[in-house]
């Protein structure tokens, strides 16, 4: 477990409930805070902006949270998140990628396609997610001061 991270926020829509509810499980048996911002209804038919919208308004007082976002593509939420400039969301489907955009991007936020996705490949991302460190060199931040 990281240390460093305050809290984790966790959302989605109504087609990342399933997924959501597993991680949010796993997560808190891992030892981290993880605060449950909805929808909890699979028939509710959530937007995802809104969705999106929630997570950035929660993580923008705590920069030393970390943020997973679902829906069913991971595209929507991905899209949606990266309009605030405090997120810097990535679509992943592998640990891989995960370390990988950690590292080099300083990703705040997971996006994960519920509809994709086996659900414990979704959960050693969410995990390589928040273990990953980030390559805090001159270059990479010059370029996260620029988008952010």
């Amino acid at each position: 477990m990281n240390k460093n991270i305050s809290t984790v926020y966790i959302a989605s829509d109504h087609r990342g409930v399933g997924l959501k509810l597993y991680l949010i499980n796993m997560l808190n048996a891992a030892g981290y805070t993880v605060v449950n911002l909805g929808t909890d209804d699979p028939n509710s038919m959530v937007d995802y902006p809104d969705v999106a919208a929630g997570l950035a308004n929660a993580m923008a007082e705590d920069k030393l949270s970390r943020g997973i976002i679902i829906c069913g593509t991971g595209a929507g939420v991905t899209i949606a998140a990266n309009r605030y400039r405090h997120i810097r969301a990535s679509r992943c489907s592998n640990p891989s990628q995960a370390r990988d955009d950690r590292f080099h991007d300083d990703t705040n936020v997971l996006s994960l396609a519920a509809d994709d996705l086996d659900i414990e490949v979704a959960f050693l991302t969410a995990q390589a997610f928040l273990e990953s460190p980030f390559d805090a060199i001159e270059r990479r931040i010059r370029r996260i001061e620029k988008i952010s």
